[in-house]
């Protein structure tokens, strides 16, 4: 009952996500806003990862809760990388903005990668979301190499 409500706030957020674009006060609200969903999705990956790397007992109902959400979430922070955000207190690169249809294929090909990681995790399978979770993983790093300051 917990994760069913917690997946449907989850979903009526990333239906909003796409209005929330032209709601921002300012830059610094769309930063927060994206560091605050980058921030809930990568706790809750990590959780997953825990399991997969055997630092955590593997629990198939928690991986497949976790996933899920990851999945919801990941489409959640793209509105807050709006024009003028790429200045204050951001990892953001500006490659962000001048190579946007990579930024955005990045983000499409991270999303489709946590949407196997919440399939495999359903299966209750460990070696398939060792598997998946690996590839995401590899999404989320390459978008961070290519577009976030270290």
């Amino acid at each position: 009952m917990k994760l069913m409500a917690t997946l449907t706030l989850a979903a009526a957020a990333a239906t909003l996500a796409a209005p929330a674009m032209a709601q921002f006060k300012n830059g610094e609200d769309a930063v927060k806003y994206r560091k605050a969903a980058l921030t809930v999705m990568g706790n809750h990956f990590a959780r997953v990862g825990a399991m997969a790397s055997g630092k955590q007992p593997f629990d198939a109902r928690v991986a497949a809760e976790n996933a899920a959400l990851v999945e919801t979430l990941s489409k959640l922070p793209w509105a807050g990388f709006v024009a003028g955000t790429d200045k204050g207190d951001t990892r953001a690169l500006p490659e962000i903005w001048t190579e946007a249809d990579a930024f955005k294929a990045g983000a499409d090909k991270m999303q489709a990668a946590v949407a196997k990681l919440s399939a495999a995790a359903k299966t209750g399978n460990l070696d398939a979301v060792k598997t998946a979770f690996g590839e995401a993983g590899q999404t989320c790093k390459a978008c961070h190499d290519d577009y976030r300051k270290d």
